[in-house]
C-alpha cells in the first residue's frame, strides 16, 4: 500500500528560508469502549487544523440484522433493545410496533399508556446520560455527578418495574411483560417531580459557565440543509431549526392525545445542540405527569394480549417507525408467515447522525473536533448495529 503525502511550502520568518511540510495523518481512536463505543476518526491535520475527516465505524458490529432472522419475534426484543444501550426501551418499541401492526393486534389502553410513559423516561436518561458527559468532554466534571443523580432517581422506577437497569425486556407483542407494581406510578409520579425541582442545579452549572459556552457557541454549526442532505434528525436536526418530531408529526401509541412539545433551535451550533437536549428533558417530564394522570384514571383491565405458543406473522411487509432519544429509529419488517422474519431492517438515528462528520470538520482545529465529537449525542452501537 503507497502512502500519499501532500507538501506545501511555508515561510519561516523574514529572510529565512521557506520550509517545504507536509499533512499528518492522525488516527483518533478506535479505543475506550465504555463511553461512546469504539469509533475511529481518521483525521488529515495541516498544523492543528483539520484538513479531511474520515469517520471508520464497523469495530462493535454484531450482524443484528442478520441475527434477527434466526430468532422468533420474542427473542428478537433482547437483541433490538443492544443497539441503543442508553435507549434500550424505546428501541424494543420498534419492534413490536412492526410486529403488531402485521398481526393487526389492538394493544389494551393500559399498555398503550404505559408504553409511551415508560418511553419518555428512558428519553430523560439517555438525556442525562449526554448532558453529564458531554461538559466531561471539554474539562468539566462536576456536572457528571447532578446527572447522574437525577439519573439513579429514575433508575429506581424504571429497575422496579421492569428488574432492568438498562436491558429493561418490558415490551411484549401485545403490551408489556406484567401489570405495573402496586404504588408504582405514586413513586415514579415522586420521582419525577424531584428530577424537575433539581434539574436546574444542573442547567446553571453548565450553561452559566463562561469557558463551556467559549467552547461550544458558533462551533462545529451544522445548517438545515446539511440535515436534509444527510437525513439527520432527532436533537441534532431540531438544534439546527428543523422541526421535525415523530411524536407530534406522525403520533404513535398515545402521542396524539398528548401536548408534545418539539424543542427547536435555529443556530445549529454545539451550544444549540446541548440547549436542545436540556429542554426535551422538561418536556419529557411534562408528557411523562400527563401519562401517569391519565394511568390513575383509567380502570382496571389487561396491561397485554395473549398470545399463542409459537407466534408466526402473516405474510407480507410493513414499516414502524419511532422518535427515539437519538432520532428517527425504524424497523422494515418482511415476513414469509415463518416464527421469524424474513428480512428486519434496522434504520438507526446515529449511523445518518455521524456522516456528517466528514463534511463538518475540515477547517476546524483538532481541539474544537473534541468539541464537536461530543455534541454529536451518538451510541456507536447504534451506528454499527
Amino acid at each position: 500500500m503507497r502512502t500519499v503525502t501532500t507538501q506545501r511550502t511555508v515561510g519561516i520568518g523574514a529572510g529565512a528560508k521557506e520550509l517545504a511540510t507536509e499533512d499528518m495523518i492522525l488516527n483518533i481512536g478506535p479505543q475506550h469502549p465504555s463511553t461512546h463505543g469504539v469509533l475511529r476518526l481518521r483525521l488529515t491535520l495541516d498544523g492543528e487544523r483539520i484538513v479531511a475527516a474520515e469517520p471508520i465505524i464497523g469495530y462493535m458490529h454484531r450482524g443484528a440484522e442478520k441475527l434477527f432472522e434466526v430468532r422468533d419475534f420474542r427473542q428478537i426484543i433482547v437483541l433490538a433493545n443492544r443497539h441503543d444501550w442508553l435507549s434500550a426501551f424505546s428501541s424494543e418499541l420498534g419492534v413490536v410496533l412492526a410486529v403488531e401492526r402485521m398481526l393487526g393486534m389492538e394493544v389494551p389502553r393500559r399498555a398503550v399508556w404505559a408504553r409511551t410513559l415508560l418511553a419518555e423516561l428512558n428519553r430523560v436518561l439517555n438525556h442525562l446520560m449526554f448532558l453529564g458527559s458531554y461538559p466531561l468532554e471539554v474539562g468539566a466534571i462536576t456536572p457528571i455527578f447532578y446527572a447522574f443523580r437525577e439519573r439513579e432517581t429514575l433508575q429506581h422506577v424504571m429497575e422496579e418495574i421492569s428488574g432492568g437497569r438498562m436491558h429493561y425486556m418490558f415490551n411484549r407483542v401485545g403490551g408489556l411483560k406484567e401489570e405495573l407494581p402496586a404504588g408504582w406510578t405514586t413513586r415514579a409520579r415522586t420521582a419525577v417531580a424531584d428530577v424537575r425541582t433539581r434539574m436546574s442545579d444542573l442547567s446553571d452549572l453548565i450553561l452559566g459557565n463562561e469557558i463551556f459556552r467559549a467552547r461550544t457557541r458558533g462551533v462545529g454549526t451544522i445548517t438545515r440543509e446539511q440535515v436534509l442532505q444527510f437525513g439527520l434528525s432527532g436533537p441534532i436536526a431540531r438544534a439546527a431549526g428543523v422541526d421535525f418530531d415523530l411524536r407530534r408529526d406522525e403520533p404513535y401509541l398515545a402521542y396524539d392525545e398528548l401536548p408534545v412539545r418539539v424543542v427547536t433551535r435555529s443556530e445549529g451550533d454545539c451550544l444549540a445542540r446541548f440547549e436542545c437536549l436540556l429542554d426535551q428533558v422538561h418536556a419529557s417530564l411534562d408528557l411523562a405527569d400527563a401519562c401517569l394522570d391519565r394511568l390513575t384514571d383509567l380502570p382496571p383491565g389487561p396491561i397485554n394480549q395473549r398470545l399463542p405458543k409459537v407466534l408466526k406473522v402473516p405474510e407480507g411487509h410493513t414499516y414502524a417507525w419511532t422518535e427515539n432519544p437519538l432520532g428517527l429509529n425504524g424497523y422494515f419488517l418482511v415476513s414469509h408467515g415463518e416464527k421469524t422474519p424474513w428480512r428486519l431492517k434496522l434504520r438507526s438515528a446515529s449511523f445518518n447522525n455521524i456522516q456528517v462528520l466528514a463534511e463538518l470538520l475540515p477547517g476546524c482545529l483538532v481541539a474544537d473536533m473534541i468539541a464537536i465529537l461530543g455534541s454529536m449525542f451518538f451510541v456507536v452501537g447504534d451506528i454499527d448495529k
